[in-house]
């Protein structure tokens, strides 16, 4: 019994990672429209920006966030977070003693 609890706590982890990731990115401001105003997103951005002089670099954490709200998650990030959301999903499971 043991073997299929960490299966269904591992399998839950990822599916809700994979359901929440886009969800989180567009409460925080990163939508498919832009940025958001007044949001946790615009604050990134306007520090992301402060930082380098004026601009938002490429490849910069807020710039591949605001790629992801706007497009969606690539297959291969996608597989990323569905593996940190099960491990995560594990690890919470043994902290409290469920497996």
């Amino acid at each position: 019994m043991e073997l299929l609890t960490v299966i269904a706590v591992t399998a839950t982890g990822a599916g809700l990672a994979v359901v929440l990731a886009p969800a989180t990115l567009g409460v925080t401001g990163f939508t498919a429209a832009g940025i958001a105003a007044k949001s946790v997103a615009a604050g990134m951005m306007a520090s992301a920006a402060t930082a380098s002089g004026g601009g938002v670099l490429a490849g910069s954490t807020v710039a591949v966030l605001q790629s992801a709200g706007a497009a969606g998650l690539a297959g291969s990030t996608t597989a990323v977070v569905a593996g940190v959301g099960g491990a995560v999903g594990w690890l919470t499971a043994t902290a409290a003693g469920l497996i």
